[in-house]
């Protein structure tokens, strides 16, 4: 939820609940004060009653009353004089004062005065109270609770207001690039928001320099390496196509292996530089995932026939936008890493798989597999599994899959490690928003 959604919600609840506080605080005093009132005017009427020169006669006088608003008796040496209609065939005894009673069937407020031999009883409608305490709640009350829906429009209209500038500094770091590490050039007189700026353009200024420490020291490295490393072997190459001596001939083998794989390393290094997200989406167009796929098993096809490996590839084609290199690359270190970690004789299956989360790439061996603990750490930079120890005897920098996910993060794509049915390891790779050939 937004700050401003918040904090609007904190006010408008805080109003409400102050309002309700105060409906329920009114409607008590109202209902004291009403109480006060009636009871005075019940004083008042009987103080009437008990002063009209009202005989002695046979039969009582009836008044008819069907409201119900008021009702009294008369009474003269315990005999009726007069009363309410609904009450003149009953004799009500009541010590005098104020006293609450059910009387013709309701509850009612009744008040006794006694002056010389006459006796007044009159008695009003509990109910009355409670009309008059709702009309005072409601007069005092109601311009309030209309006035919360204006208030609440008020509220959230300041609170953005307020915040404006926090919104407006979001929507200047969200249309950023990954790669923009200018300052934000923003004179903020918000005494809450200078700092956050500061701080933010001291970040920059670290990360900037970071970035490109890391990224241009292992580019400038492996270029810097490259003619060495080229001039050393051709000196190798020749030097053992002089030699004679069988000894001499194997160490300059181990020279070859250990310049092949530091150039291996160098290439991987340079690729790693490359594999920037918004370097390549610049240039992405529509790429046939199993051309790709079938180019990169021809180009290693003698190392899979150098260990006897069987290898298939089944499933549809699907297009995918993207770019030739970043997925050749992609495709070419998880197969290589099949090979290299599936023993001879195995077996290596790529398919092509289309599902409800989107079209993917997997491809199986029957090599050793991983452990869980090893499936967290491959994607780390210069991570090997058992290192140089590996069972395979295979050698290698430990970047080719740091490069696989650098790729994956350029297409918004996902990859899954699980166990493979062949008894080795399971690589899937899925893309989203691709369509099929």
């Amino acid at each position: 939820m937004s700050i401003r959604k918040r904090l609007t919600l904190i006010l408008l609840s805080m109003m409400v609940l102050t309002c309700f506080l105060a409906l329920v605080k009114g409607y008590q005093k109202s209902m004291h004060h009403g109480e006060s009132l009636l009871d005075d005017e019940l004083k008042i009427v009987a103080g009437v009653l008990i002063e009209q020169p009202l005989a002695l006669s046979t039969d009582a006088v009836q008044v008819s009353n069907n409201s119900a608003q008021l009702l009294y008796q008369i009474w003269q040496n315990n005999n009726l004089l007069s009363g309410s209609s609904s009450l003149t065939n009953n004799q009500i005894s009541f010590s005098e004062g104020f006293q609450t009673a059910n009387v013709a069937g309701q509850r009612m407020r009744v008040f006794v005065m006694s002056k010389n031999t006459r006796k007044i009883i009159v008695a009003e409608p509990m109910a009355k109270w409670f009309e008059l305490a709702e009309a005072v709640i409601l007069s005092a009350m109601l311009p309030m609770l209309w006035a919360v829906p204006l208030l609440a429009i008020f509220i959230s209209f300041f609170v953005k207001y307020a915040l404006a500038p926090l919104t407006r500094l979001s929507k200047q770091l969200a249309s950023r690039q990954a790669n923009d590490f200018t300052p934000i050039n923003w004179q903020v007189t918000d005494e809450e928001i200078k700092p956050v700026i500061n701080r933010l353009n001291d970040l920059f200024k670290r990360v900037e320099t970071a970035y490109l420490r890391e990224r241009f020291f292992a580019s400038d490295a492996a270029h810097e390496l490259r003619t060495p490393l080229s001039s050393l072997k051709i000196n190798v190459h020749n030097l053992a196509n002089k030699q004679s001596n069988l000894q001499d001939h194997q160490e300059l083998q181990a020279m070859s292996q250990g310049i092949n794989r530091l150039s291996n390393i160098v290439e991987q290094m340079l690729i790693l530089g490359r594999t920037q997200p918004e370097q390549w989406q610049r240039q992405f167009s529509e790429q046939s995932v199993l051309t790709i796929t079938q180019q990169v098993v021809s180009e290693q096809y003698d190392k899979i026939d150098e260990k006897n490996q069987t290898i298939s590839l089944e499933g549809d084609d699907f297009v995918i936008n993207g770019d030739e290199f970043t997925l050749t690359t992609l495709i070419a270190n998880l197969l290589s890493n099949a090979i290299k970690y599936t023993p001879d004789n195995g077996q290596i299956i790529i398919k092509l798989v289309s599902g409800n989360d989107g079209f993917s790439w997997q491809i199986d061996d029957s090599g050793a597999g991983m452990t869980e603990e090893q499936k967290e750490r491959i994607f780390n930079r210069f991570y090997r599994v058992g290192g140089d120890q590996h069972p395979s005897g295979e050698q290698g920098a430990g970047l080719g899959m740091a490069i696989v996910q650098h790729i994956i993060a350029i297409y918004g794509a996902s990859i899954h490690l699980a166990n493979s049915p062949l008894g080795g390891l399971t690589v899937k790779v899925t893309f989203t928003g691709v369509k099929s050939d």
